[in-house]
């Protein structure tokens, strides 16, 4: 496979140095994507680069994924307009090793095979570094003047929003510069993938090669990506979808990409998946003819889950998504875990009451002196007689049931639904 190609109708290319794709048709390549450990989890915003080396290592050639745990310490300016938090070196490597559990969900770091990804961390060749050395062996070789007509320095001097450019994110460029140097030297790495926005930087380190090696390397990076109405990709009113659970549910993560728009979904299917060409354009031309079945959403979102979480989890929130839109049952519920509950009633009403005061006690009574989830009883009696009250998505008879153990989902939870769509979730505790 031709990876320039590959990415090429997957819209993922946004810039290429020329003679790139002819070092990648001459031989197997290696190339590098940093990643910026402030956190110990990557999110949705890392993904184009990822599928990048993924696409990369499918395609023959050899990734590695770049820890940026000195660049880190730093923090660079492209598309930033303020300094980020400095980390601490302890920080830094739990962060890695958490990135690295995550990257082993979409490139093979084990095995044999001359292209199997590697995880460098630029912190240790960085620590031992002196200011004075890097000033003499590094410095000298990039002009000022090549530094300062940067578009990501420019911006952040010229901003109205700005308060400057510090000393220490104007040498950014240089030390990214001196990543690729020492990639160049140890690794035989002569390609850099990144975001369009690390162009700038991306191209110091060739010209660092250039200068100080007498070298060649080469540059390609992809688009930043954004939504069809020109709003940002990967936020959401929560803030960033991240790809470890603690933060983002395997649920909110499927609902996500389930509730992308059409356009957005015909483009992100062939950023975000492996799925061949002819494979999304057939799911294309089947979408076109029936788009009220959301054939391209549920095939993206079935994609991306399976491949950052696991089937199990693509199969949980499938069927905790049918709780609030289809035809689920008492059973479905019972089969959720306590972080898919949580997460697909978050926002509903919830009540806290004590389990060993309300055990025997009517639900009547509970709902209306307890939890306010009724004004009065008659309104729930008259409700129950409409068959319109459910406790755990099993309809509601008789308005005297009393409250025992077995209403309790994961031991703790009970769930109400007035109507089709009030939901109210009580904890016992």
């Amino acid at each position: 496979m031709n990876f320039v190609e590959e990415i090429k109708w997957r819209g993922m290319l946004h810039s290429i140095m020329p003679g790139t794709e002819e070092q990648l048709q001459k031989e197997m390549t290696t190339a590098y994507l940093g990643i910026d450990p402030t956190a110990d989890s990557l999110h949705i915003g890392h993904l184009c680069g990822v599928m990048m080396l993924r696409h990369f290592q499918h395609c023959g050639h050899k990734p590695l994924a770049l820890i940026g745990g000195a660049t880190g310490m730093i923090g660079d300016p492209s598309g930033k307009s303020a300094e980020r938090n400095l980390l601490d070196e302890a920080t830094l490597r739990r962060n890695e090793e958490a990135i690295k559990k995550q990257l082993s969900h979409f490139l093979d770091f084990t095995g044999e095979a001359p292209n199997k990804a590697e995880m460098v961390n630029n912190y240790d060749w960085m620590k031992g570094f002196s200011f004075l050395d890097f000033a003499r062996e590094i410095g000298k070789h990039i002009t000022v003047n090549y530094m300062m007509a940067k578009e990501s320095v420019q911006k952040r001097l010229n901003g109205e929003a700005s308060d400057g450019l510090s000393f220490t994110e104007f040498t950014y460029q240089l030390l990214q510069g001196y990543d690729f140097m020492h990639l160049y030297e140890t690794k035989n790495c002569k390609l850099q993938l990144g975001g369009s926005d690390q162009w700038g930087n991306i191209t110091t380190g060739t010209e660092l090669i250039r200068r100080k090696l007498g070298g060649s390397a080469f540059a390609l990076t992809c688009p930043l990506i954004t939504k069809a109405d020109g709003g940002k990709f990967g936020k959401t009113e929560s803030g960033n979808v991240w790809l470890d659970r603690r933060y983002t549910s395997p649920y909110k993560f499927y609902q996500f990409w389930l509730n992308v728009s059409d356009d957005d979904a015909e483009k992100y299917i062939k950023i975000f998946t492996s799925l061949t060409r002819e494979e999304i354009e057939s799911l294309v031309e089947e979408h076109k003819t029936a788009p009220h079945l959301r054939i391209l959403q549920k095939r993206l979102a079935q994609e991306v889950t399976i491949m950052v979480h696991s089937k199990g989890d693509y199969d949980m929130a499938v069927e905790a998504s049918s709780i609030l839109f289809g035809g689920s049952t008492s059973e479905t519920l019972r089969r959720l875990d306590d972080d898919t509950l949580l997460s697909v009633f978050d926002g509903v009403p919830r009540f806290d009451i004590a389990l060993s005061e309300n055990l025997g006690l009517k639900f009547v009574d509970i709902l209306t002196e307890k939890a306010s989830v009724f004004e009065s009883k008659g309104e729930m009696r008259k409700l129950v007689q409409n068959g319109g009250f459910f406790i755990n998505k099993e309809k509601v008879a008789n308005a005297d049931i009393v409250f025992d153990e077995t209403n309790l989902l994961n031991g703790k939870y009970i769930l109400l639904q007035k109507g089709k769509k009030n939901y109210f979730l009580l904890t016992a505790k």
